[in-house]
């Protein structure tokens, strides 16, 4: 018997018993529902507290993060960052950046993050940093190389946050039909077999994995 067999009244538990979104990601949340396509795509309160209390428990230097759609995980993950620390996030869709860059500003962290506009794998060859933490919430057919590519620049004792790692409970079919389910498969495969990391799968929200390069 499932544990919890309503997913969204678990949802709202969890939303409740969780400390609040501030007003700016209160705010991004709104405009992202109503104005930006595919909405489902924000982290939303619950993955945006655990990216928001991971990278305060870190203190990053340097964080990477890959997709950074409307901004609400960057902010989050921002304001873990040292006074000194910086943020690279890079979005593909360069229509968003306005908005997003208006909302990184009205959260206080603007100083702090650097969007780049552009493909990923391309963009991560040619970045100099040494990040201590990297989370990746991209296009899902890509996860194998942008784990690949973002590892290179991961420092040794830094961490990496993949997002959708369970993609709607699909991974656990024996025989998928889609293409993007096997890839994740494969992927989640990939991580758990690297002599490089230790990780860690957990329910949250689609699924993340936790991984440590040692």
């Amino acid at each position: 018997m499932e544990i919890f067999s309503d997913p969204e009244k678990l949802d709202r538990y969890l939303e409740k018993h969780s400390s609040p979104e501030d007003g700016v990601l209160q705010e991004l949340t709104r405009h992202t529902y109503l104005k930006e396509v595919h909405p489902n795509m924000l982290s939303g309160k619950v993955l945006g507290g655990f990216l928001q209390l991971f990278s305060k428990m870190v203190s990053p230097d340097r964080i990477l993060e890959i997709g950074t759609y409307t901004g609400y995980s960057a902010i989050c993950l921002a304001r873990g960052l040292k006074s000194e620390g910086k943020l690279i996030t890079l979005e593909l869709n360069e229509e968003l950046r306005a908005t997003t860059l208006s909302f990184f500003k009205k959260a206080g962290v603007d100083h702090q993050i650097e969007l780049i506009n552009g493909n990923a794998l391309e963009v991560i060859p040619t970045l100099e940093e040494t990040f201590d933490l990297v989370f990746i919430d991209a296009h899902k057919d890509d996860y194998p190389a942008y784990y690949q590519a973002a590892m290179e620049k991961l420092a040794h004792g830094g961490y990496m946050l993949v997002d959708n790692v369970l993609w709607s409970g699909k991974v656990l079919d024996e025989t998928p039909d889609d293409s993007t389910t096997i890839i994740i498969h494969q992927f989640n495969q990939m991580v758990t077999n690297d002599a490089r990391v230790e990780n860690l799968l957990l329910p949250i929200r689609d699924g993340l994995m936790v991984i440590k390069k040692v």
